[in-house]
């Protein structure tokens, strides 16, 4: 496996995460990227969450998958570079191997080395795939190395983290897409809008699983910004935005308190929130006109029976 530097392929370095964070924080209304939420651990509790019977995204996009492979990969083709952007355990990107016969693989990441161990466990299995991995933060600019072959490059981006992105941010994340994929396309997963009941069974589980994960994220601050967040000083709080068509997450100060950090600090009144994530769930048409909005001209579109999620492959 060829480990490709992340300080060659990221503009954001950790001197700027930090200051991202703490614009984040000492705004009226605190916020705290998504992106933090998958450090090691959180990637790992992430996995869990997958394997849980209320997070209907994972199971159904695999079914997709597996009943409709013969036509997705028909459509792809054989061959090329296969690049998985949110890889994590790599599991969905390897469920096509055989299928699409993809020449090399790239995986990215925000977290490094969850993704090296993940890749590592693959290069065995498939010794003829070129196997590559870069640790990334794709949010705000997605730089595909020149070392990574030119043609007939396959954008997967699986899982709905495009609903993750304000549409702006999201049109500005599939344009890049777009102007680096050369002859290839984009295969990628989409929810799509619901029952409040089912949204809420699945990011407010039973086993509180997605509120570890999502409390997670004030440990993984603190190792950034050298904060002293207290994780038992908040809870985990699900909200569902009808205007904005979204799934908010966010956590809840259970008192009064103070947050510092070196130079700095925020005071958190009791039930003050700080959001941490947004998943935006589209219809049919809306995904189809943000994908024409950023230069995709040809879609096709696999859907579950439920019509919870669908799989498309733009071009």
């Amino acid at each position: 496996m060829q480990t490709l530097s992340t300080l060659e392929v990221t503009v954001t370095t950790k001197k700027g995460f930090a200051h991202e964070i703490e614009v984040g924080l000492l705004a009226q209304s605190a916020s705290i990227s998504p992106k933090f939420l998958y450090d090691p651990l959180g990637s790992h509790l992430f996995t869990a969450i997958t394997l849980l019977p209320e997070y209907y995204p994972t199971n159904t996009e695999k079914n997709i998958f597996s009943q409709h492979q013969a036509e997705i990969t028909n459509a792809i083709g054989v061959g090329g570079t296969l690049i998985d952007l949110g890889a994590g355990n790599c599991q969905k990107a390897e469920s096509f191997f055989n299928s699409l016969k993809p020449l090399s693989y790239l995986a990215i990441d925000f977290s490094a080395e969850y993704l090296e161990e993940a890749v590592k466990k693959l290069e065995g299995k498939y010794p003829h795939i070129l196997m590559q991995c870069i640790g990334m933060d794709f949010s705000k600019q997605l730089l595909i190395p020149s070392a990574i072959a030119t043609s007939k490059r396959i954008f997967f981006y699986p899982g709905s983290s495009i609903g993750n992105f304000l549409r702006p941010e999201a049109l500005h994340l599939l344009s890049q897409i777009k102007s680096q994929g050369n002859a290839g396309g984009l295969l990628i997963g989409v929810d799509l809008m619901k029952e409040d009941s089912v949204l809420m069974a699945a990011y407010d589980d039973p086993l509180k699983v997605t509120a570890a994960f999502n409390l997670n994220i004030l440990r993984s601050i603190n190792l950034h910004l050298n904060s002293d967040f207290r994780v038992e000083q908040f809870r985990h709080r699900v909200k569902i935005n009808h205007a904005e068509n979204r799934v908010e997450l966010y956590l809840e100060a259970l008192e009064d308190l103070t947050v510092t950090w070196p130079g700095n600090s925020r005071e958190f009144k009791k039930g003050e929130l700080i959001h941490t994530e947004h998943s935006h769930k589209y219809t049919i048409e809306s995904i189809q006109q943000l994908l024409n909005d950023a230069g995709f001209e040809k879609t096709q579109i696999w859907t579950d029976p439920k019509n919870y999620f669908a799989v498309i492959y733009a071009q």
